[in-house]
């Protein structure tokens, strides 16, 4: 099996179908809405989470073939093998990405496990091995990320922009030598000043420059 190629999709406001009405939808179903996708949901029947979803567009009947082609992604979450091969079918004809719960063979994506705080996300795959060993080492992750990551976080991407005003560019060395040198460690402790000072020493920023950001 290839490597698979990791990305953050933007799903904003963009058309995904969900087959499948059950617990297991549901789950995907509340992944996708985090994410600002369009749920629409094709199911003979379907649990309360999601029949009473002010937020997903449900139609109470079985998958038509074919109809997968209006959406940009799919997600297939039925015990139903034949229904799972015929969206995957059609999704490769129409040129859709579709995922199909716990039935690889019918996968053109596959979805990581994903441990977040704030806007950090460190998402963990095994390509499609074993979702229990993803799910477990994203619950380690989950505990490290509840402290001090989106402080630190914050101040990066503010240096980040000062950088690129600075030299049109955040692509410097210097980066991961800071991190290196605890920077974490700074912000937990409420440091962010000397985490700042640490930072900019690291990148190379010259007090000069430092001014020129300043006024």
């Amino acid at each position: 099996m290839n490597a698979a190629y990791a990305v953050n999709l933007d799903l904003t406001g963009r058309p995904v179908l969900v087959v499948g009405g059950g617990r297991v939808a549901s789950r995907k179903i509340a992944g996708l809405l985090r994410a600002g996708a369009v749920v629409t949901v094709v199911a003979p029947d379907a649990i309360p989470e999601i029949s009473d979803d002010p937020d997903v567009r449900w139609y109470a009947r079985p998958y038509q073939r074919g109809e997968v082609a209006s959406y940009r992604l799919a997600i297939t979450a039925t015990d139903d093998a034949d229904v799972n091969a015929q969206v995957a079918a059609d999704a490769e004809t129409a040129g859709v990405f579709v995922n199909s719960a716990d039935d690889p063979e019918n996968c053109s994506f596959t979805l990581p496990a994903v441990a977040r705080h704030g806007d950090v996300q460190v998402a963990i795959s095994t390509n499609g091995r074993s979702p229990a060993l993803a799910r477990w080492l994203r619950k380690r992750h989950e505990r490290e990320l509840s402290a001090g990551y989106d402080q630190l976080l914050d101040l990066l991407a503010e240096v980040r922009a000062e950088v690129r005003a600075i030299r049109g560019t955040s692509e410097i060395p210097g980066w991961d030598d800071a991190l290196d040198a605890d920077l974490l460690g700074l912000v937990r402790s409420g440091r962010i000043h000397e985490a700042r000072l640490v930072l900019l020493d690291s990148l190379g920023v010259t007090d000069a420059e430092r001014t020129e950001v300043a006024s």
